[in-house]
């Protein structure tokens, strides 16, 4: 008998390269995901009874292009059948696709998986719901309310997606060598999305958060079949520094704890080594890039004991250098934390007051505003700011951290003066 749990994660482990490679022989999303489906549904009835096959991935594969293939001869009663060549490869055996999964097909096969994913014709929320679906396999109903809406609305906007691929005509030839760049920066950006997806919310109960451990899982897979791409190293050392402070990120109130105020006790510190570890090998390539920039950022933070022992002047230079390869508004924003405990709280502001315009719908811009305006003594300059702050926060939580600030400010105001 073959445990049920180990079947879980075995298809799971699969999906990205099965469906990767039915996508190459079928050329269709559908057909590609039902063919997996199908092979699925056949492995949990046939693996308990007779045991795993040598090569899962492979076994899913052959049985899921098989499937495939009635699939399309079912479909087309009136219409003639295409090519053997057209819809699959002519080679049936199970041993010649476990070999070509050693070369270098399957790689292209996930990395094309997951550019369709990420098609720039699609808005993020439709890559991101695309990509958990298709290459992470979570329903409808789990990426659904992740996301707040319902299944019907999630399922439609799935379905969108998939339209627009289609009529996109994503090619499915070998990338060559440039296009592989580009599709791994464009991939990158995605499964950064879904790290932040998850990361950015404030309930760690709430559905979304698993997309963190999802994103770090796929940059796994990524910079498995791609070893030497020190930019992988850096997306993966950066998500890994940033989900090691999860258990101090939220007091036992569900309330927000700033980082300097964090137990870095409970800072996971396996996830820091291995990420740090990364984050040299990645910086011995010398290929400075952003990724590999904000995780070095982290790190100065990681490897300060106390808020207080922090290399401010390092992360300054390191923002300064990721101002320099990615431009950006946010990125001068997050300086002006690093300008404020270098300079002050006044050159800090200076520094992010021309940002107003671009920024003005950004909840970190107000809430930083606000509480270098409060450290300045400008109370009601700061109350404006911090009131807006609450106006776009995205969590309960957030607001509730904006409202403390407020609260203490009102505080401080009524204490009397000492004399």
């Amino acid at each position: 008998m073959t445990d049920i749990a180990w079947i879980d994660h075995a298809l799971a482990s699969a999906r990205p390269k099965a469906v990767g490679a039915l996508l190459r022989y079928f050329r269709n999303l559908d057909i590609a995901e039902e063919a997996f489906q199908e092979a699925c549904l056949r492995a949990i009835r046939t693996w308990p009874e007779k045991g795993p096959p040598r090569d899962p991935t492979a076994w899913l594969i052959f049985v899921g292009r098989n499937s495939g293939i009635d699939a399309v001869r079912k479909r087309a009663k009136i219409q003639a059948l295409p090519d053997e060549d057209v819809i699959s490869d002519t080679e049936d055996a199970e041993s010649d696709i476990a070999e070509r999964l050693d070369d270098s097909n399957y790689r292209d096969d996930i990395l094309r998986l997951l550019f369709i994913c990420c098609h720039p014709d699609l808005p993020a929320t439709q890559q991101i719901a695309l990509a958990l679906r298709i290459v992470s396999g979570l329903s409808v109903p789990q990426i659904a309310r992740a996301f707040l809406v319902s299944e019907s609305a999630m399922e439609q906007r799935i379905t969108r997606a998939k339209a627009r691929v289609a009529k996109a005509g994503v090619p499915f030839e070998t990338p060559s060598p440039q296009e592989r760049a580009e599709r791994l920066s464009i991939v990158s950006t995605m499964i950064y999305l879904i790290f932040n997806e998850g990361y950015s919310q404030a309930d760690p109960r709430h559905e979304a958060a698993a997309f963190s451990d999802e994103a770090i899982r796929l940059a796994r897979l990524m910079l498995h079949i791609f070893p030497s791409e020190p930019e992988l190293m850096g997306l993966l050392a950066l998500m890994l520094l940033q989900i090691s402070r999860r258990p101090a990120r939220f007091n036992a109130g569900d309330e927000i704890v700033l980082l300097e105020d964090q137990d870095r006790l409970l800072w996971n510190q396996p996830l820091i080594n291995e990420a740090l570890a990364l984050l040299d090998k990645a910086l011995r390539h010398r290929k400075p890039a952003p990724y590999q920039i904000q995780a070095a950022i982290a790190a100065v933070h990681s490897r300060a004991k106390r808020a207080e022992d922090t290399d401010w002047v390092e992360i300054d230079l390191l923002y300064r250098a990721l101002e320099r390869l990615q431009p950006s508004p946010v990125i001068t924003l997050n300086r002006a934390v690093v300008v404020s405990k270098l300079q002050g709280a006044q050159d800090a502001l200076d520094l992010i007051d021309p940002l107003g315009e671009k920024l003005g719908g950004y909840f970190y811009y107000h809430g930083l505003r606000g509480g270098l305006l409060k450290q300045l003594g400008l109370t009601s300059q700061a109350r404006e700011a911090f009131d807006r702050a609450i106006a776009l926060a995205h969590s309960a939580a957030e607001a509730a951290h904006i409202r403390r600030q407020i609260d203490k400010m009102q505080e401080e105001a009524t204490q009397p003066v000492a004399k």
